[in-house]
């Protein structure tokens, strides 16, 4: 068949060597983007943490904000909650919910037009995660992950870090007893997963239902995840003076990785804005190096559930 062209998003900037801006640089090419994932010169900001129990201390004991020192012991306790999950178990009870709440839709008369995210995209995948992970209240969970997803990110309003406050507070309540660092990077992988799998699960929708049913879900999942990121972009600091690209790039710099960009290099990518399932290059919405998204397969086949059913 002809597969449709689906251009970038309006702000997608163009593969090209790094862009300097007001507090550093944009990265747009994948080698490039890679090159600063894998090297240990550039790390994450790092998050400053706070109060035991509040959205601060949150952010300042997960992996994903940890300085490098860190980073692989509080890795390891996301990695070891993840490591009795199976993604095909997750893939189906994720379709098996999917079906039930379409069920219940139907029962209701509602079925000849069902809001995928705020039924399906935003619910399904925490609520099946938030059970494997041994939360009491797994229904519970998702608003209370939303809450602290809306607020994740610096820069929230006042109002919105207060409720996640309250909502960390509710999750950990909800946890199964473990050190302060366990529980913490538990919570995050559900955090890590709210937005990302909704979002995966909302394009897959809008590109891939009038896909053929031969397509495999993983295949058309894949290319959606290069060609509409549910995470566009990451952010690394240099900390040395290297050259990158063809620039020098100073210390303390503050490097923007564009995902949506190197996801669409030619170099990487023929005819990158065609929507064609099947490449071989993987995309890079999920990192890559050391601090790559340690429940890719777990959030796919979480994603891959839901887009089955409707599919």
């Amino acid at each position: 068949m002809s597969w449709p062209m689906i251009p970038p998003a309006p702000d997608t900037p163009a593969c090209g060597p790094p862009v300097p801006v007001d507090d550093g640089w944009v990265v747009t090419r994948h080698a490039e983007v890679v090159a600063v994932l894998t090297d240990p010169r550039y790390v994450v900001p790092v998050a400053p943490g706070g109060p035991p129990g509040t959205l601060a201390w949150l952010r300042g004991t997960v992996s994903r904000f940890s300085a490098p020192d860190r980073h692989p012991g509080r890795r390891a306790f996301g990695v070891a909650a993840l490591r009795d999950l199976d993604p095909d178990e997750l893939r189906a009870a994720a379709a098996r919910l999917t079906g039930e709440t379409l069920d219940r839709l139907a029962g209701a008369g509602q079925a000849d037009r069902v809001e995928v995210m705020g039924r399906l995209a935003r619910r399904v995948p925490l609520e099946v995660l938030a059970a494997r992970l041994g939360l009491a209240d797994p229904a519970a969970a998702v608003p209370a992950v939303t809450a602290v997803a809306a607020a994740y990110h610096p820069g929230a309003e006042p109002a919105v870090v207060a409720r996640a406050d309250r909502a960390v507070a509710a999750l950990l309540a909800m946890s199964p007893p473990a050190p302060a660092e366990a529980a913490a990077n538990r919570i995050g992988l559900l955090v890590q997963a709210a937005d990302a799998t909704a979002g995966l699960i909302g394009a897959a929708v809008r590109y891939g239902l009038a896909a053929p049913v031969a397509l495999d879900t993983a295949d058309l999942l894949a290319e959606v995840l290069r060609l509409d990121p549910p995470v566009r972009a990451t952010r690394r600091v240099a900390t040395d003076a290297v050259r990158l690209g063809g620039r020098d790039i100073g210390p303390e710099a503050v490097l923007l990785l564009r995902f949506d960009a190197a996801n669409r290099d030619p170099a990487v990518h023929a005819d990158p804005d065609r929507f064609r399932p099947g490449r071989h290059v993987a995309a890079l919405t999920f990192g890559a190096g050391p601090r790559g998204c340690p429940g890719e397969r777990h959030a796919l086949a979480l994603a891959a559930g839901v887009v089955e059913v409707l599919r």
